[in-house]
């Protein structure tokens, strides 16, 4: 069955695309718009900003993509479609070996979703990713781009950051690029907060890139929301969409929005 994708969303009612099964290489602005994508992620849209942000890391058609614990696949709906023709696309999902029902449960979702169309997915590659046991995530050194969303926190709350940073330098090629979007906490911030709530300093990410034998390029404010002041009675968690503290003063922080994100772009150097 063809898909449909809709035109970005300043044209969403007025026409929409056919999705050929393997003809030509569609835009990221028709890709995070179509109606391959359900409502509530096209929403998310405003806070993630697809497009820019792929757009800074580098993002072609032709490369073999990274992303890591993609979870219910927001960003594999727009990336994976996009590399599907010419490029190629590893998903790192969570492990069925992980011991947790919540990565159980995400990863078999994760995988019926890419099952259920194979016009869109048929070429996404799932591997596990558990340092220290299973960390071939890809070929060594074939990798254009190794991307991760909001993940450095959970690795650094399992004591784990510096075992998942050699697995990314690992897979990707001499010259490759590895992007962070990572909640940001205040500079200065302890260990205790970022082991806590959600929020990493964006010395901290630069620090554990070095270590790894990464070279900081460039950082964006594409993710920056300076409504947020990245301190709240349950950590990142207490804002959209997750809302913690449930009706307790929902209003006040969905006036904030989603969190406060850095964008960052390291590379694996040539020698």
């Amino acid at each position: 069955m063809l898909k449909r994708l809709a035109l970005p969303l300043l044209a969403l009612s007025a026409l929409t695309l056919q999705l050929p099964a393997q003809a030509e290489t569609f835009t990221l602005e028709e890709l995070m718009a179509g109606d391959h994508r359900s409502a509530r992620n096209i929403a998310r849209n405003e806070f993630r900003n697809p497009v820019e942000t792929l757009q800074f890391f580098g993002l072609s058609p032709d490369q073999t993509v990274v992303e890591i614990f993609p979870s219910s696949g927001w960003y594999t709906e727009i990336i994976a479609p996009y590399v599907r023709d010419e490029g190629k696309f590893y998903a790192a999902h969570f492990s069925p070996n992980a011991g947790s029902s919540f990565r159980s449960r995400s990863l078999r979702g994760f995988e019926e979703k890419i099952t259920a169309d194979p016009e869109l997915y048929g070429g996404v590659i799932v591997r596990s990713l558990n340092p220290p046991h299973e960390v071939a995530i890809a070929p060594p050194e074939s990798a254009d781009l190794v991307l991760t969303f909001r993940n450095v926190h959970n690795w650094i709350m399992n004591g784990k950051q510096d075992e998942f940073f050699a697995a990314f330098h690992a897979v990707l090629k001499p010259g490759g690029v590895l992007g962070i979007v990572e909640h940001r906490a205040l500079p200065d911030s302890s260990m205790e907060v970022m082991e806590t709530t959600g929020y990493v300093t964006e010395q901290y990410v630069k620090e554990l890139a070095a270590a790894a034998g990464f070279e900081f390029v460039e950082s964006s404010e594409i993710n920056a929301n300076p409504k947020d002041p990245a301190v709240h009675p349950a950590g990142v968690w207490t804002l959209p969409p997750t809302y913690r503290l449930g009706d307790e003063d929902r209003e006040k922080y969905e006036a904030i929005g989603e969190s406060d994100r850095m964008t960052l772009k390291f590379v694996k150097p040539l020698d």
